[in-house]
């Protein structure tokens, strides 16, 4: 990230590419931006960075001071994911037989690592938020008797429910608030060499509406309960668990991955149920396409801009930290990458794309921030304006997708600043609703 040279507004002409930025228009609030700390993440964190190393780095992602990205929003699996190193449950009994009553949940598959590495975030960011999603409940809840594929039995909805409200609990009592759940990781997909579970609709709406809704209701202190917390592809999905009598009510958000369909499917259902806030809750970059071709500036436009103006109130990246092969994994996707390299032999961090394209926001939209109102897309040129509680000042973040530079010019009720966009480029521009001065970032 760079720092421009200061600019102006001034009273002058729009250009052809005119940004006009609405202070007047209102729309969702923020709360703000961040990634997964997986299994593999907090390994590589906690064992293989030394305790300066590690500080160092939690202070720069979730830290404010001297330059740190400020993530205000972080996700943590329920049990295994692909990003661990060996497949487990919460709940595994030694004698493989069903555990209804959950004598044997344990967290201590985390304690190693995921708790002392979230401690550590949230002792440099008290207000991150946290979610969880599990990848599999327990192998014996469901019809393949695996973590492997397959499908939660109906008998086992009540004991899967008491199962994540433990997981609630016990971080809890590790200093670590879970303020969001989700039922299930991509719920139409079935993944056949890591934890995963197909969970319909109509599934997901009894679980909900009949067990975990009315379990958290009566409980009266949360967690909320995100839905889908899959692709853009297929809308109907969450759409099914809203239209559900019983589970609408126990319903906070709808919660979007990127990896099919468009990000456009966010505002039809935001739509259809605007009491209910939106989330992207994973998205990775990796070694494939468009990734590849679309670099930083794909990144930014689809999992910065599009989510945000397509209702998003926090945005996820996948692996906050992998290391230099892109693991460690069990199964899964084996060219994601995270948001930061760790070398697995000096604890050498290097910075991804997915890095650069988080901080372009995170660094200056603070939760509590609102979106606010700014002209569409056009020729290239993408926008989101969004305007700080604490301190009133306007954020305006704008990429361009073309090869050659472009000459763009912003509005607001205070005037007009004129800039060059280089090709394929990323730009953040800040001012003071009360200065004339408009600080400027940019990443190519």
């Amino acid at each position: 990230m760079t720092r421009l040279p200061d600019t102006g507004f001034r009273q002058q002409p729009a250009l052809p590419i005119d940004i006009r930025v609405d202070e007047t228009q209102r729309f969702q609030q923020i709360i703000g931006f961040g990634a997964s700390l997986t299994d593999a993440s907090a390994w590589l964190i906690q064992h293989r960075l030394n305790p300066a190393q590690r500080e160092a780095l939690l202070r720069e992602l979730f830290g404010r001071d001297n330059g740190g990205l400020g993530f205000d929003f972080a996700r943590l699996t329920i049990g295994a994911s692909d990003f661990s190193r060996h497949h487990y449950s919460l709940d595994d009994p030694p004698d493989g037989k069903p555990d209804p009553e959950l004598e044997h949940f344990s967290i201590d598959e985390n304690r190693d690592d995921v708790v002392p590495v979230a401690r550590d975030m949230l002792a440099v960011n008290p207000g991150l938020r946290i979610m969880a999603s599990p990848w599999s409940a327990p192998g014996w809840m469901k019809d393949s008797n695996s973590l492997i594929q397959g499908t939660l039995l109906p008998e086992y909805y009540d004991a899967f429910s008491r199962y994540l409200l433990k997981y609630v609990d016990a971080y809890a009592a590790e200093g670590i608030p879970v303020f969001a759940l989700t039922v299930q990781n991509e719920p139409d997909y079935e993944p056949k060499d890591y934890p995963g579970m197909r969970l319909n609709a109509p599934a997901r709406a009894r679980l909900i509406g009949d067990h975990l809704g009315p379990m958290i209701a009566m409980r009266g202190n949360g967690p909320l309960i995100f839905d889908w917390d899959h692709n853009w592809d297929k809308p109907e999905e969450p759409m099914g668990v809203l239209a559900d009598p019983a589970a609408e009510p126990h319903v906070a958000a709808v919660a979007w991955h990127c990896y099919g369909g468009s990000v456009e499917a966010q505002t039809p259902v935001h739509e259809a149920y605007p009491d209910k806030d939106t989330y992207m809750t994973e998205c990775s970059g990796g070694d494939w396409e468009p990734i590849i071709s679309g670099g930083m500036t794909l990144m930014a436009r689809e999992q910065i801009i599009g989510t945000l103006r397509n209702w998003a109130r926090g945005v996820l990246l996948w692996n906050l930290a992998l290391d230099e092969n892109n693991g460690p994994h069990a199964g899964g996707c084996g060219t994601c990458r995270g948001v930061v390299t760790i070398d697995s032999a000096t604890g050498e961090v290097s910075r991804t794309d997915d890095y650069y394209v988080l901080a372009h926001a995170s660094r200056f939209v603070r939760s509590g921030a609102v979106r606010i109102g700014s002209s569409e897309g056009r020729d290239g040129i993408d926008n989101v304006a969004l305007q700080n509680a604490d301190d009133d000042s306007v954020v305006l973040i704008v990429t361009n997708s073309e090869s050659e530079a472009r000459r763009i010019s912003v509005s607001s009720a205070k005037g007009r600043f004129a800039y060059t966009l280089p090709g394929r480029s990323l730009a953040t521009f800040r001012w003071q609703t009360g200065a004339g001065q408009v600080d400027a970032e940019s990443g190519d």
